[in-house]
């Protein structure tokens, strides 16, 4: 049930992602830093799908660090974002708590999932 929140979650963040990158291009002429936050933002459900079809558990784990990997990249542009003025705080306010929520889950999920494989 929890890889399915996820899923899901890390889908519509994506698309958040995406609509903010369309936004970034149409309206702020940025080219450089959103293509570098739709890299990574939409990485995050990349990889967690990827897990779903994992070879082994520790395959699992490594998916799930590499969308964590991409989350706190993701923050770290978003912020960028905001201190250099392409986003203002409301804006960015929404985004980067999704963005916290996603980091939140997959820290959860990959101490979970190295606790169930030592048992």
């Amino acid at each position: 049930m929890k890889d399915n929140v996820l899923q899901s979650k890390s889908y519509a963040f994506a698309i958040r992602i995406i609509r903010l990158v369309q936004y970034l291009e149409r309206e702020k002429r940025e080219f450089v830093l959103s293509n570098q936050v739709k890299r990574s933002g939409t990485a995050i459900g990349a990889s967690i799908r990827e897990a779903e079809f994992s070879e082994s558990r520790l395959d699992f784990i490594h998916k799930m660090r590499i969308s964590l990997k991409e989350a706190n990249e993701t923050m770290y542009w978003l912020s960028l974002l905001l201190d250099t003025g392409y986003i203002n705080k409301r804006m960015a306010a929404s985004i980067m708590e999704d963005c916290r929520e996603l980091l939140a889950m997959l820290v959860s999920t990959v101490k979970t999932a190295k606790r169930n494989m030592q048992q």
